[in-house]
C-alpha cells in the first residue's frame, strides 16, 4: 500500500507556537520529536520506504528533509503554490499514478497525535485488503469520540454491512464538521456519531475519476500542472484551481454507496487549535498544560506556554484561558475564542504586523 503524508499547512490557529516559515508539524514539542516525524514513525516499521510519500509545498522542502532523511526526492511531492486540500489531494493522485502507483492508497496528514498506533495500524492493513477487494470507494475511519468536541468534524455511522477479519465495517451516512455546542451534545449522546480524523483509504484511479465526475475543473488544473516543462508553468496551471477543500469538492458529492467505515480507538487527536493542544496533552479535563516557567494560582483548564528562558509567566485565577509567550509576541485567548486565532493571524498580515507571523 502507498501512504501519504500532507504536511503543507501553515497551522495558523496555534499562532505564535506555529509560524509562516516553521509550521506546527514540524515543531519538536511532543517528547522532543515533531508530529510529521511520529507521523512517519507510525508507518515506517510496517510498510516499505519506497510506498511512504509527504507531500508539501517548496518552502518546507528543507524542513521535510532534514526530518524524514531516510526519504528520497522522489518520495517528497511538492505543490506549486497552496490550493486547499482539494487540489492537493487530486495532485497527489496524479504523481502516484506518473510514478506507475495504481494500488492502494492511504491519505494521512502530519499534524495528528495517536496514543495507540497499533489500532491505527491493524485497521490501515484491513482497509487495505477491503480495497483490493473493490478498489471502486473509500474506506474512512470513524474514531471514538472521547468528548462532545465541536472544534472537530463528525461522520455519521450507519448500520454494519459487513466483516473482514472479524472486525466489522459499516455503512458511511456523511459528514458534520464543527457543529455547535447544542448539536454536538446530541451527537455524541446519539452513538451514531464519530470523529472525522480525515484519513482515508482508496485508489488513485478510482479518486481520479471521482473529481472527473465532480470536479473536473480542479483535474484539468492538475494534468497540466503534471505535464508542465517548467516551475512556472506548473505554478501557473496549478493556480487556475480553486481554493477549495476536498470534502466540498468531492466526498459531499459522492454517492454514499462508495464508501465503507472502520470504527477506531486509536487514541486519536488534531491539536489544530491551542486549547486543542492542552486537550490532547492534559492529564485530565480540569488540569492545566504549562512549559518553561510558569507559576500559576488558583488558574485551572489552561494552557501557559512559555518559550522566554529568562522570563516568568504569572497567572492568577485563570479558567479555561490559553496564555503563549514567545521571544517576539504575547497571546491570551479564552478557549471559547481559540477559533478565532485564524481571524487574528490574518488581520495582523493585513495590519502591517507580518514580520510576527
Amino acid at each position: 500500500m502507498n501512504l501519504i503524508i500532507f504536511a503543507g499547512g501553515v497551522g495558523t490557529r496555534l499562532w505564535p507556537l506555529s509560524r509562516a516559515n516553521s509550521p506546527k508539524q514540524f515543531d519538536s514539542i511532543w517528547a522532543g520529536k515533531s508530529t510529521l516525524r511520529l507521523a512517519i514513525e507510525r508507518i515506517s516499521a510496517h510498510f516499505s520506504w519506497s510506498d511512504i510519500f509527504v507531500q508539501t509545498v517548496p518552502n518546507y522542502y528543507k524542513l521535510v528533509h532534514s526530518q524524514v532523511p531516510e526519504l528520497s526526492n522522489e518520495n517528497i511531492f511538492l505543490e506549486p503554490t497552496r490550493r486547499n486540500v482539494g487540489p492537493a489531494v487530486c495532485l497527489a493522485m496524479g504523481r502516484l499514478r506518473q510514478l506507475g502507483k495504481t494500488g492502494p492508497v492511504a491519505i494521512l496528514w502530519a499534524d495528528h497525535l495517536m496514543k495507540d498506533a497499533s489500532e491505527f495500524i491493524k485497521n490501515l492493513k484491513i482497509a487495505e485488503q477491503l480495497i483490493i477487494q473493490n478498489p471502486n470507494r473509500f474506506i474512512f475511519f470513524a474514531e471514538k469520540p472521547r468528548f462532545a468536541n465541536n472544534n472537530l468534524g463528525w461522520i455519521q455511522v450507519g448500520k454494519k454491512i459487513g466483516s473482514f477479519q472479524s472486525t466489522a465495517y459499516f455503512s458511511f451516512l456523511g459528514w458534520r464538521y464543527k457543529p455547535d455546542s447544542q448539536d454536538c451534545e446530541k451527537m455524541f449522546r446519539s452513538g451514531d456519531y464519530f470523529w472525522n480524523p480525515g484519513y482515508f483509504i482508496s485508489t488513485p484511479d478510482f479518486i481520479l475519476s471521482e473529481y472527473a465526475k465532480h470536479s473536473p475543473d480542479i483535474l484539468a488544473a492538475v494534468e497540466k500542472t503534471l505535464v508542465a516543462k517548467n516551475k512556472q508553468q506548473a505554478f501557473e496551471a496549478y493556480a487556475e484551481a480553486p481554493k477549495i477543500s476536498f470534502d466540498q469538492c468531492l466526498i459531499e458529492k459522492t454517492d454514499l454507496r462508495s464508501a465503507v467505515i472502520l470504527k477506531t480507538n486509536m487514541g486519536w487527536s488534531d491539536p489544530g487549535t491551542l486549547y486543542a493542544l492542552k486537550e490532547a496533552l492534559s492529564a485530565g479535563p480540569r488540569a492545566n498544560v504549562i512549559t518553561g516557567q510558569v507559576f500559576n494560582l488558583g488558574t485551572e483548564d489552561s494552557l501557559v506556554y512559555n518559550l522566554e528562558a529568562k522570563k516568568l509567566v504569572a497567572t492568577v485565577g485563570l479558567n479555561g484561558f490559553v496564555v503563549v509567550n514567545t521571544k517576539d509576541a504575547l497571546l491570551v485567548v479564552p478557549k471559547d475564542r481559540v477559533k478565532d486565532v485564524t481571524e487574528l493571524v490574518e488581520a495582523l498580515g493585513r495590519d502591517g504586523y507580518k514580520k510576527y507571523l
